[in-house]
C-alpha cells in the first residue's frame, strides 16, 4: 500500500490570503481561492477554492468548491468538488464530498459523505 500526498500549492496563486493576525468573525463569501492562515468563527459559503493554512483555527460551517486543509477546522465542511486533508489537518465535523483524500496523521472525527453537497441555495456569489 503506497502513502497518499496531496499536491501542495502556491501562495501566489491563491487570489486572496487572510493574514495569521486576522481573526474574522461572520459570514464568508468569495468567488474565487481564499487561504487562512489566521482565526475565523462562524460561516464560510463560497464557489471558489479554500485553503485552510497549518496554523489556522476556523470554527464554521464550511461550503466551498475545494477544500483544502492543513489546520483546525470544527464545523461540517462542504466541498463539490473535493477536500483534501494534509497530514496537519484536524477536522471535527462531518465532511461531505464527491472526493475526499486524507494523507496519513491527519484526524478527523466525523462522518464521512462521499457524494456531492446539496445545491449552494445559501451561498453568495
Amino acid at each position: 500500500m503506497s502513502d497518499v500526498y496531496i499536491r501542495d500549492i502556491d501562495e501566489n496563486d491563491i487570489v486572496t490570503i487572510l493574514a495569521e493576525d486576522i481573526d474574522f468573525s461572520g459570514t464568508l463569501s468569495f468567488p474565487d481561492s481564499l487561504m487562512i492562515k489566521g482565526r475565523l468563527k462562524g460561516e464560510i459559503a463560497a464557489t471558489g477554492d479554500l485553503y485552510i493554512d497549518e496554523k489556522a483555527y476556523v470554527e464554521a460551517r464550511v461550503e466551498a468548491n475545494i477544500v483544502s486543509v492543513k489546520g483546525y477546522v470544527k464545523g461540517d465542511v462542504f466541498a463539490h468538488t473535493k477536500v483534501e486533508l494534509f497530514s496537519t489537518a484536524m477536522v471535527d465535523g462531518d465532511i461531505t464530498a464527491p472526493d475526499v483524500i486524507m494523507e496519513s496523521g491527519c484526524r478527523f472525527n466525523g462522518i464521512c459523505r462521499m457524494e456531492a453537497p446539496p445545491e449552494r441555495s445559501e451561498a453568495k456569489e
